[in-house]
């Protein structure tokens, strides 16, 4: 029993490695999006960042993801590609309606919002052993993002809390959808309809897509959000789901605002109050113990990236 055991935690370790890589890109990009944001309209800086990252997918995995694509169910390719479509278009909105901590802590409760998805929706059982790490999680996100941050429940509020809905949705029915379809096709189909809503966007709030303002450090900015933190990012997630559960990517995700505080320290100078190192260790402890305590998925992939 216990080599079995071993042999579980070593075939879930590399999944669980490619999410905490997907948070570190993650984490560097929350920083560096603000100097961005200073001059580039929000709708046009994601309709540029999401129309690289997917030609980019289709430079690299074109030709196969067209041959899946022929025989693909799109009733089950539809509903992850427009969750996260729609999550980071809400979720930058809610920056602009309310402060970044709330956006933060609300967003990140898609760590629990995903758990309780999957039993409403899909009734799959969460584990009890489970539940203490989820309290962990939370009150170290609540700790983290400067105690919640919360000084009002207003539109800015709502936004954050259906983009913790709508990252959740994304995650358990990718996991479904990657039965059929490799990584990268889901991927290349994610990014796809994430460039088309922010053209949109764009179109309507913005009056187009206004690339005059954008300076040569935002290019560089822009390429690092689309290449590592879209392409990059959407693979790495959708790889580590063949492995592992969307409930324990999700736990695993929560370690993003975590790598955020970080790189905030040291390109931002923001500095971490006690409370927020309080909140990191707690938050590093749950990640630790759910990786110990999850089993794999228990499906192998159909399809493979």
């Amino acid at each position: 029993m216990r080599a079995i055991d071993r042999s579980k935690r070593s075939g879930t370790l590399l999944p669980c490695a490619l999410v905490v890589l997907q948070s570190v890109l993650y984490g560097f990009g929350d920083p560096i999006s603000k100097l961005a944001y200073d001059e580039v309209p929000l709708f046009t800086l994601l309709t540029v960042r999401y129309w690289i990252a997917f030609f980019a997918l289709l430079l690299l995995f074109g030709r196969s993801v067209l041959r899946e694509l022929k025989t693909a169910s799109w009733r089950s390719l539809l509903p992850p590609c427009l969750c996260i479509a729609t999550t980071y278009l809400i979720s930058n909105l809610a920056l602009v309606l309310t402060s970044a901590t709330s956006v933060a802590f609300l967003r990140s409760l898609s760590t629990v919002v995903t758990p309780l998805l999957a039993l409403l929706v899909f009734r799959q059982r969460l584990s009890r052993r489970l539940l203490p790490v989820y309290v962990l999680v939370v009150a170290g996100l609540y700790l983290l993002c400067g105690r919640g941050g919360l000084s009002g429940f207003g539109a800015g509020e709502i936004c954050a809390l259906l983009s913790a809905g709508l990252t959740a949705g994304a995650l358990l029915f990718g996991e479904r959808s990657l039965r059929g379809v490799s990584a990268a096709a889901l991927t290349t189909v994610q990014a796809g309809m994430s460039a088309l809503l922010a053209l949109v966007c764009a179109l309507i709030f913005e009056g187009g897509v206004r690339t005059d303002t954008i300076s040569s450090l935002s290019w560089g900015i822009i390429a690092y959000l689309a290449v590592l933190c879209t392409a990059a990012g959407y693979l790495l997630q959708n790889l580590a789901m063949y492995t592992i559960s969307a409930r324990t990517v999700a736990l695993l995700q929560c370690l993003c605002p975590v790598m955020t505080a970080v790189f905030s320290f040291f390109l931002l100078r923001e500095r971490l109050s006690a409370a927020g190192l309080a909140g990191t260790a707690l938050i590093l402890t749950a990640v630790a113990a759910a990786t110990r305590l999850d089993t794999p998925s228990g499906r192998p992939p159909e399809t493979a990236a």
